[in-house]
């Protein structure tokens, strides 16, 4: 029994459909050995975060996936979560609590734990929420948090097992530090930005002469914590000085002048200052020659007690001061006005600096190689594959990573100090020293970088690093689907982390999609006003339509444009699949049609052929990743085949209720909508299921129906050409109805006539389609021309010729030229096929099938160029 459909379609429906989803459990997945996994860990969204169009194109596409492996039988598990966001998450609370006139150590670490906690209990679901509303199907049983028991259990536990062979170390380096969010970041989250900036050109003095050394400079404060000046030792022009001494303004320090290869002769006056706490150049440069390294920034960007006078000043603001004071002393020469890439936090978009700094990091070169090894052996591919360029780059050309953060929200790192100076590393507080025997330990006070605890996500999320049944049966997971963008942020991470807790690789395919953009092909953004709410598309036409609006026309690793006018499209392609949907409906009414082959006519050979071929072709684009090819062609066929032509070629048969082949055709429709259905449900959930479940009772959800599959059964080569011979006619005689503006009301005899039995029996059994398709008031099929007027208006096909009655549609000069412009079409495309054919490189090349199908169109086109001319020279 079919239950009602309503007469128009809502998207608001897809909020029921997905409470139903829920409640019947159909997204979640056990550990069964008797099933194949398949296996996504959800990209784990901030919990600061907010639904973008971003989000909405990785989820959507990650959907499709694990909806298509669900129907095929696969035991599919796609894991949800949220990330902490350590910094983003730090900044509101600091944020909400400065509007409250207090600030950190106001409440104490354990005070501001306790907010951050209730602020994530408030607002971290949030992002969550809205995946469901985008119909996401994610085992919400198995929701992770990077800072839940089980999670935070596998970072100490990785921690302790790398600091205990060694790869974590504390050390004195150079890092990125954030003044604005006083913590440390890494390389990957430094965003280089064009700003406007200057070359300072300023001199030292050098001592015991009356000589001085030009160079420029982009951060004049920094020479307060210069502690050399450097030429090149094969520069002609400063041999001489090389080993005396420069006086550096404002501290009188006196610093050495030396040679060192880095200074670049040709550049500028080919004299470099040196400051090695607070620049990575610099910082190399003063390792080799063993120079001292005076920092002079506060952590907040004011200058420390090493910049003298300029003490307590915002880095800017004592960049001015010193510039100004400079040119008084007769210092400073000229300052150039550039545009340079400015090293920016990506969080803040702050100027970072680099200091020196005593910090925890992971010795990344042993644990680079097995990931690349991985790569590079074929157990890790990226789709498209010249994204593992990328990959391969960063792990070739990989530092030491600062792991850590001078933030309280996160994973407090898990060393412990005595109060004799021995550090005990430990996934709980030490009770006894084992160096000294004491007992008083403080714990370190930064926290892990977030990337540390997401780099265990595939596995952690699993239950690692216990042996859980769910470990072992989902990993290692099948697929990632995630942005070009954090490559190097968090696939690189992932995978030598999985290398070596694991032994395997945490993935085995890596799917990357480009930026979604707007219409103009601008990066959506805050500052430019553009960008476009998922939730308010979804709002206003449905989940289903932002859906079929992000993926059609996708390709892997491209950036796609978002245009509104694409949803009205999706939503107009959801109305129309309604309306056919009904219309079977009304026709089958409670009846169940019965299959019976031999009452299946052409036409139903046809659908049923293509729908066979369909399955094959788009299961085949989903296997490469190719989802945009893939709905592509599922709403082609739903659109052209099924609505636009397979329904109008039965309605003849279903208005005539003592047709014997009535039932075949309902049984037809039902069957391929059905199947339809299926193949577009990994992309438009919610318009699919409400059809499937109101056209069938057999199954309860299109979630775990079975995923068609082609059938060599329903192959039928022959019908297909026969149908497609018949559409070729069809469109022929509304175009040339058309171009005489003969309305569709106006009917007129058609006949067909060939000399070829096949062509003229497909037009017979064909009659009761073509007729009202082609306005027909009677359709004659004849094996010559007899009976026909000369001045018939005619059009050919492939082995045949169609005629109707001219005098009932049209006059004869636009006739003659309606022939002339065809004849002229026909000769161009007889002398391209050949010259083609004429062209000795192309048939000795060219395999002897696309021979063949060119002779094949110079044959048909010679035909139908005679049967023209021949029109013509009736017409006198």
């Amino acid at each position: 029994m079919m239950k009602e459909m309503a007469k128009s379609y809502d998207p608001s429906i897809e909020d029921r459909i997905y409470r139903n989803w829920l409640d019947k459990g159909y997204f979640h997945a056990e550990a069964d050995k008797s099933k194949e996994p398949f296996t996504i860990v959800i990209p784990p969204p901030n919990i600061t975060g907010h639904l973008h169009m971003g989000h909405a194109l990785d989820e959507t596409m990650q959907d499709i996936l694990i909806r298509w492996k669900r129907m095929q039988g696969y035991n599919a598990l796609w894991v949800p979560g949220t990330d902490h966001a350590a910094i983003s998450t730090e900044v509101k609370i600091v944020n909400k609590m400065r509007e409250e006139g207090l600030n950190k150590e106001d409440v104490g670490r354990e005070g501001f734990l306790k907010r951050a906690w209730e602020w994530k209990e408030e607002y971290g679901g949030t992002i969550l929420n809205q995946l469901k509303k985008l119909g996401s199907s994610c085992d919400w049983e198995r929701e992770r948090f990077t800072m839940d028991e089980g999670l935070s259990d596998a970072v100490l536990t990785v921690f302790c097992r790398l600091y205990e062979k060694g790869y974590i170390y504390q050390g004195e380096k150079l890092i990125n530090w954030c003044p604005a969010c006083q913590t440390t970041i890494s390389d990957a989250e430094v965003e280089h930005e064009d700003k406007q900036g200057g070359f300072w050109h300023i001199k030292y003095p050098i001592k015991g002469t009356d000589r001085f050394l030009e160079f420029a400079t982009t951060r004049p404060e920094t020479m307060l914590g210069d502690t050399a000046i450097a030429v090149h030792p094969d520069d002609d022009r400063y041999k001489d000085v090389v080993g005396k001494v420069c006086v550096v303004p404002f501290v009188d320090r006196e610093i050495p002048i030396i040679a060192d290869t880095y200074v670049d002769m040709e550049f500028g006056t080919g004299v470099v200052k040196i400051t090695p706490a607070h620049d990575p150049n610099d910082f190399e440069v003063g390792e080799r020659h063993n120079l001292p390294k005076i920092n002079i920034l506060n952590d907040d960007g004011t200058i420390n007690e090493n910049g003298g006078k300029f003490v307590s000043m915002d880095r800017y603001e004592a960049r001015a001061q010193i510039v100004k004071e400079l040119d008084e002393m007769g210092l400073f020469i000229k300052k150039e006005d550039i545009n340079h890439a400015v090293g920016t936090h990506d969080r803040c978009h702050s100027v970072i600096e680099p200091l020196i700094k005593k910090q925890w990091f992971v010795k990344m070169e042993e644990l680079a190689k097995p990931a690349l090894d991985a790569y590079y052996k074929g157990d890790l591919k990226f789709v498209p594959d010249r994204f593992g360029k990328i990959y391969t780059h960063w792990l070739e050309d990989i530092h030491d990573w600062c792991i850590s953060r001078q933030l309280w929200w996160g994973h407090r790192i898990p060393a412990y100090y005595c109060d004799c100076g021995e550090v005990v590393v430990s996934k709980t507080a030490p009770t006894v020293c084992p160096k000294c025997g004491g007992t008083h330990f403080v714990q370190d006070e930064d926290c892990l970088d977030t990337w540390f605890s997401s780099a265990l996500w595939p596995f952690s999320t699993l239950g690692w690093p216990e042996k859980t049944p769910e470990l072992e049966h989902f990993y290692p997971t099948s697929v990632l689907v995630t942005g070009y963008d954090i490559i190097f942020f968090w696939v690189v991470r992932m995978v030598f982390s999985a290398m070596e807790q694991m032994g395997e690789v945490p993935f085995k395919t890596v799917l990357i999609h480009g930026l979604v953009r707007d219409s103009q092909g601008r990066k959506m953004s805050k500052s430019l006003g553009n960008g476009i709410d998922p939730l308010e598309i979804i709002k206003e036409a449905g989940a289903d339509a932002l859906r079929l609006t992000l993926i059609t026309g996708n390709a892997p690793g491209n950036d796609m444009r978002f245009y509104n006018e694409r949803v009205e499209n999706s939503r107009n392609f959801a109305n129309k699949l309604w309306n056919a949907s009904r219309f079977v409906m009304m026709h089958i009414g409670d009846g169940d049609p019965k299959f019976d082959k031999g009452s299946l006519t052409a036409a139903d050979r046809w659908i049923l052929s293509k729908v066979n071929s369909l399955a094959k072709n788009v299961t085949a684009n989903l296997d490469a990743y190719e989802l945009g090819i893939a709905v592509q062609n599922v709403y082609d066929f739903i659109w052209d085949e099924y609505c636009d032509w397979y329904i109008e070629m039965v309605k003849p048969r279903l208005y005539n209720q003592e047709d014997p082949t009535r039932e075949a055709a309902l049984w037809t429709l039902k069957t391929v909508l059905i199947n339809a259905l299926k193949l577009l449900h990994p992309f438009m959930p919610f318009v699919t299921e409400e059809i499937f479940t109101s056209v069938q009772s057999e199954e309860e959800t299109i979630m775990l129906s079975k995923w068609p599959e082609y059938s060599e059964e329903f192959n039928f080569a022959d019908d297909e050409k026969s149908i497609e011979l018949m559409k070729e006619a069809i469109k022929s005689i509304r175009n040339i109805r058309a171009e005489m503006n003969v309305a569709p009301s106006k009917k007129a005899k058609v006949i067909v006539v060939s000399d070829n039995a096949e062509v003229r029996d497909i037009f017979e059994k064909g009659k009761v389609f073509f007729a009202p398709l082609a306005y027909a008031s009677e359709v004659d099929v004849q094996s010559d021309k007899s009976g026909i007027s000369d001045d018939a208006v005619s059009t050919a096909i492939h082995n045949g010729m169609i005629y109707m009655p001219f005098a009932e549609l049209v006059d004869i000069a636009k006739e003659k030229e309606r022939l002339a412009k065809e004849k002229e079409k026909l000769i161009k495309e007889v002398e391209r096929v050949e010259k083609k054919l004429s062209n000795q490189g192309f048939v000795s090349k060219a395999p002897e099938k696309v021979i063949n199908e060119e002779k094949a169109k110079l044959e048909k086109y010679s035909s139908m160029l005679k049967s023209v001319e021949e029109q013509i020279a009736r017409l006198g």
